[in-house]
């Protein structure tokens, strides 16, 4: 194959994407920390599938033009850091190519190459034994071997061969992934990528899936079989994607026997798109129905309702496809309704409300477990309409979309790069409507810097790091970013992360209590700050955040 137009580059894109969704579990499962928010595939799968999307409805034979739909795409989906340096990997490499009607093997290298410059650029302190070596090390081999072959099929093979090669070594330049004995997330997600890539340009299938299918899996096929394919929003039957999860109650369980193909049975009557996983503890349901409620009930017969998720199925399909639909809809001309703005992110609505308190304009829904994409956060600014913006995304993982958000929005912006709601909420106080966006800027960052975080949450596997031997379901004492102590008891590990932050120096302590804490055993754990660090003041708060029993700040 001597040339490679942008029709069969849209056709590499979209299997290489439709690969890392398959595998987008197994990629999660890599994360070196086992906090329940291993998401560097769900980051990519979303951020590859926003780029995929976008190429094939602006898919064209010249190369350069697909390639810039694929950077869009990418850069408006990107999420998370794998997401965002996937983004631009891409966006390096569209801009090579973007004046190419077709690309030969050695313009095709060479924009790989370039893609891995632009890439590396973005990120302030680069790691090696990420997917940024990963990318890297199979570029140059891509180069190195299009000196002499043009073939563009068996450059991307020896591309491939190299990637898979690289990713076997991250382990032996990051001593964390060797500690834990996995390779690296994010290189790991972009050799599917290539191996989707590959596969296309040969004819063959793709390799067989690295995991058994989740859930997640499954509701996401489910979705693009079931609503995105419809021709039109009201062909919609069963408008409300309904998710929830039972967590089996033994006196409500002796009442009614639960049995998975009877609860199957009945709940398929309620609608369609039924998909249900369960064991001794707990039954996963994905329906697609017009009665959620009824759905819920029935479901409340077993045990307890949680992780509960309802979604108007005919708004999204609106959204995502219905052009015509939305040429229907008046838009408004923007206006400016504010001189300036904060913008932030967070999980649980007890924290969005402290938050919007301390004067944050709008908080974007997100944080450990979903990250936004640099598009959701440029909606969420532009829906405040503001002149100028600060950023506040309150997690490491969201500071590089968020700096993305802000090169594209148009207007006067900063990314205040806060990592917790703890540095957050001192970064607003400090906020000046006064002054200019730099000021602020600097100020907000010197406000947060004295502000020590710790976090309480569970392990979902077995590991040892920094010593620390963890066990699944243990609760964990994470002070700052170090992991310090992982226990069965909520009670002892929060004790023992208070104790590692609070110093002779600490004045204020506040604690942020999650859905799963009781404002009983909140108050209990602040009787002890008080007992045991009497000089220093403590606030307690209903932060209703997931999956983190406690968020404690220390200044």
């Amino acid at each position: 194959m001597k040339s490679l137009d942008g029709i069969q580059f849209a056709e590499m894109v979209k299997m290489g994407a439709f690969h890392l969704f398959q595998n987008a579990d197994y990629v999660d499962a890599l994360n070196v920390f086992p906090v329940p928010d291993g998401d560097t595939g769900t980051n990519m799968n979303l951020s590859m599938s926003s780029g995929a999307k976008e190429t094939e409805a602006h898919a064209v034979a010249h190369i350069g033009k697909t390639s810039q739909a694929l950077s869009k795409g990418l850069l408006m989906g990107a999420r998370g850091n794998s997401g965002v340096i996937l983004s631009q990997l891409f966006r390096g490499f569209g801009k090579d190519v973007e004046s190419h009607a077709t690309l030969d093997a050695k313009t095709f290298a060479h924009a790989l190459k370039h893609g891995v410059d632009t890439a590396y650029k973005a990120v302030m302190k680069p790691v090696e034994g990420t997917i940024l070596t990963v990318a890297k090390d199979a570029a140059n081999r891509a180069v190195k071997v299009a000196e002499t072959s043009d073939d563009i099929i068996f450059v991307m093979e020896e591309m491939l061969k190299e990637a898979k090669a690289s990713l076997e070594r991250t382990p032996d330049l990051l001593p964390v992934l060797k500690e834990v004995g996995v390779v690296d997330s994010g290189g790991q997600g972009l050799v599917y990528v290539y191996e989707g890539f590959v596969a296309c340009l040969k004819g063959e299938q793709l390799p067989e899936k690295t995991s058994a299918y989740s859930m997640d899996d499954l509701v996401n096929a489910e979705h693009h079989k079931n609503v995105q394919g419809f021709m039109d929003t009201s062909d919609i039957e069963f408008g409300y994607c309904t998710e929830f999860m039972v967590k089996f109650i033994p006196e409500k369980v002796s009442e009614n026997p639960f049995d998975e193909t009877n609860f199957r049975n009945s709940l398929s009557e309620l609608g369609d798109s039924l998909l249900v996983i369960s064991d001794d503890e707990i039954a996963k349901v994905h329906i697609h129905s017009e009665q959620p409620g009824a759905c819920l009930a029935y479901g409340q017969k077993f045990g307890d309702l949680i992780k509960i998720k309802i979604e108007n199925m005919r708004q999204q399909h609106a959204e995502i496809v219905g052009d015509d639909y939305k040429k229907e809809q008046p838009k408004a001309a923007p206006t400016k309704k504010h001189p300036y703005a904060v913008v932030t992110v967070a999980m649980g609505t007890g924290i969005s409300e402290l938050l919007k308190s301390v004067g944050a304009s709008a908080v974007i829904e997100g944080g450990q477990t979903m990250n936004p994409s640099t598009e959701d956060i440029v909606k969420a600014i532009e829906s405040v309409g503001a002149e100028k913006v600060l950023i506040l995304p309150n997690n490491k993982n969201i500071i590089m979309a968020a700096e993305q958000a802000a090169e594209v929005l148009g207007i006067e912006a900063a990314v205040v790069p806060t990592k917790s709601v703890p540095q957050g909420m001192a970064a607003i106080l400090a906020f000046n409507p006064e002054a200019s966006v730099e000021d602020n800027k600097r100020n907000m960052t010197n406000a947060y810097a004295h502000v020590k975080t710790g976090q309480v949450t569970f392990a979902v596997r077995d590991t040892s790091i920094d010593g620390v031997e963890i066990k699944k379901d243990d609760f964990m004492a994470i002070s700052e970013s170090k992991i310090i102590l992982a226990a069965p008891s909520l009670d002892e590990v929060s004790k023992t992360l208070l104790k590692d932050l609070v110093d002779e120096d600490s004045e204020i302590i506040t604690i942020i209590y999650g859905e799963d804490v009781t404002e009983e055993d909140a108050n209990q754990l602040a009787a002890f700050v008080e007992d045991e660090f009497s000089d220093a003041e403590v606030e307690v708060y209903n932060g209703k955040q997931p999956l983190y029993p406690y968020i404690i700040s220390v200044e």
